[in-house]
């Protein structure tokens, strides 16, 4: 039988006695933690902490919690977030021509695996309009130019904004979204590419890689920052590739890697398994 629990995120700098004071805390108000994962950075002198609470008995509710909870915050000069798990997250999708993540994302939404609410699938193509309808799911084209890209950003903040939408998975959508549409939604933009950045740029990677004899092939998740395939990275996965690899082969094992590895990035984000510092990740799994 499931639990109603609730997901507590920490950061902070580090200290004797953060665990014993959340725990604490979590115990006064008659709460019980489920599971609990913590990291330091001596590095950096950063402590990281993600704890599962069980809402049954727990004495503390969305509307009383902050009240509560933010002088122990506030001595510790933590940043925080609590997710109550009231309602799953909602992914919006946005999509080119390339449809072997959008597909491989919806079937995982269909069966269960994704535990996720798709609002809405985007596309500066409408190719895959019939597929993502027939499952129930709103189609919205919105094709893009050069000079309407500030009006197509526009109707897709004002789409995301009407139907709630919590984040945004770039499933091999080949546009660069401008610096001012990435900040408006920091940590909440998941991209996957190949992983011959930089190494190999620009169009045709797999291309350029074939002629160079590479040995390794992978794929990259990360969140979308203003600067291009640069934010900090969530799941990569590599596979060994060899002279009797076609470039076709390599096509086809790469795109199976990019499946796997952004559906790995969009469960760890909708379980809330994932802490940003800097310019890197904590993934708690």
């Amino acid at each position: 039988m499931s639990v109603a629990r609730a997901r507590l995120l920490i950061a902070c700098p580090d200290g004797r006695g953060i665990i014993a004071a959340v725990a604490g805390f979590i115990a006064e108000h008659q709460g019980n933690v489920l599971d609990a994962d913590q990291h330091t950075d001596p590095e950096h002198g950063e402590f990281f902490m993600r704890a599962e609470i069980e809402l049954n008995g727990f004495d503390l509710t969305c509307e009383t919690f902050d009240a509560a909870w933010t002088p122990l915050a506030d001595s510790l000069d933590m940043r925080w977030r609590m997710n109550w798990g009231t309602r799953k997250k909602r992914m919006a999708i946005l999509v080119s021509r390339e449809s072997h993540c959008l597909h491989d994302l919806l079937w995982r939404w269909k069966t269960g695996e994704l535990d996720v609410d798709v609002p809405f699938v985007a596309s500066n193509h409408a190719d895959w309009r019939g597929d993502v309808e027939a499952l129930g799911i709103p189609f919205h084209y919105l094709p893009v130019t050069p000079e309407s890209k500030p009006q197509q950003e526009a109707e897709l903040s004002r789409l995301l904004e009407a139907d709630a939408v919590d984040f945004v998975v770039l499933a091999r959508y080949m546009q660069i979204l401008s610096p001012s549409f990435v900040e408006r939604y920091p940590e909440r933009i998941i991209n996957i590419h190949h992983s011959f950045l930089p190494a190999f740029a620009g169009r045709r990677p797999y291309h350029q890689a074939f002629a160079r004899g590479v040995k390794i092939i992978g794929a990259t998740s990360h969140f979308a920052t203003d600067v291009l395939d640069d934010g900090p990275i969530i799941a990569q996965a590599t596979l060994e590739v060899g002279h009797w690899d076609t470039v076709d082969d390599m096509i086809r094992k790469g795109r199976d890697l990019e499946r796997v590895v952004l559906a790995r990035a969009v469960r760890l984000h909708a379980q809330d398994k994932i802490l940003v510092s800097g310019h890197k990740t904590v993934v708690f799994e």
